[in-house]
């Protein structure tokens, strides 16, 4: 069984150093070694320990104390995915979730409408914001292009919803406590793209299943199709501007391929930047609020409730989200990089 492991984690490394994601590499072995030869927590928690550095395939040895993880593995899966939630990241690497949430605490992280983000942001990621900022507030003065952007986002959508209120707390206050979701919620994941006249194109994905690279691959496919259907216009003169996060799936080398065939430029915002991202600081805030309380019991029951939040938005809805970058990208260099949201009342 010891020397099975060993085969397993001498394959992920493999994969790892060729570029591959975790999910593609459970696929690849279990498909080699029979359905359940490893599961695809197992894959992320070494390839976590990867990222961060560590090419050990050795267990670290038990002593009867609890597991030590290095705050490296933790940073490491957030940078991978911003999404994570506390219970995920413990899972993966086999560590109570308190543990989970004082690595984070000391890391400085704090989670905003299912986003995790540095509370205080690095002199780097600063000087990075005033930089893309300026650059889009010159480059929209030159030639105005915000009507060209398409621009998406995921987000977990829970079948059972605490309402959440609005704090107003101070800026270096935690946010009053809430009552937990459960330890492992009912949630599908909403996928979206939308621009300044409306919603293009969604998906819900089955449910406790996040996205991956092959997946996104083919809702840009369906994102195409969509635009060819709605924005024909855009499509024949080839203006398409292609806004998303840096998230993993968003920016792995077979996305890269895809979107270099589809022809789209691609404008990535700097890192956890969710106030500057439309899907973010404008979209899921808003649908957050009407899902608050909201109880659903089924998939179908869910997809209503979207069909009945995205027909209640006006045209001005999505307008304001797109038309109104510049004053958020003006805010940001006038700010020396800041956040122009307090995440203390998102």
């Amino acid at each position: 069984m010891e020397e099975k492991k060993q085969q397993f984690r001498h394959i992920m490394l493999d994969y790892f150093k060729k570029g591959k994601n975790a999910t593609d590499t459970k696929k690849k072995i279990c498909a080699e070694y029979g359905e359940g030869a490893v599961t695809e927590r197992t894959c992320q928690k070494w390839f976590a320990k990867f990222r961060a550095g560590d090419f050990s395939l050795y267990d670290a040895p038990r002593s009867g104390r609890p597991v030590e993880v290095d705050s490296n593995q933790i940073e490491t899966l957030i940078e991978s995915n911003q999404h994570y939630t506390t219970r995920e990241i413990a899972d993966i690497l086999k560590i109570s979730k308190s543990s989970v949430e004082n690595h984070l605490h000391q890391l400085g992280y704090v989670n905003r409408f299912d986003v995790w983000v540095p509370l205080k942001l690095s002199q780097k990621i600063l000087l990075d914001r005033i930089s893309t900022c300026d650059s889009l507030l010159k480059r929209n003065e030159s030639v105005p292009f915000l009507k060209q952007i398409v621009t998406g986002n995921e987000k977990w959508i829970l079948f059972n919803n605490v309402e959440r209120k609005r704090s107003w707390d101070k800026r270096n206050e935690p946010p009053p406590a809430t009552p937990k979701a459960g330890l492992h919620p009912k949630r599908v994941m909403l996928c979206i793209w939308w621009d300044w006249m409306g919603v293009l194109y969604y998906e819900l994905l089955p449910e406790n299943q996040s996205i991956n690279s092959k997946k996104y691959c083919s809702q840009l496919d369906q994102l195409k199709a969509a635009l060819n259907e709605k924005r024909p216009e855009s499509v024949d003169r080839k203006c398409i501007i292609f806004h998303q996060d840096n998230a993993r799936p968003h920016v792995s080398l077979m996305t890269r391929q895809k979107l270099l065939q589809l022809g789209w430029e691609v404008l990535i915002p700097p890192p956890y930047s969710p106030d500057i991202a439309p899907s973010d600081y404008h979209l899921f805030r808003s649908l957050q609020n009407s899902l608050n309380g909201k109880n659903f019991s089924s998939l179908e029951d869910c997809k209503r409730h979207l069909e009945q939040f995205f027909a209640q938005k006006d045209k001005k809805f999505w307008e304001d989200g797109i038309m109104k970058l510049p004053e958020k990208w003006q805010k940001v260099v006038e700010q020396n990089g800041e956040y122009v949201v307090q995440f203390s009342s998102w």
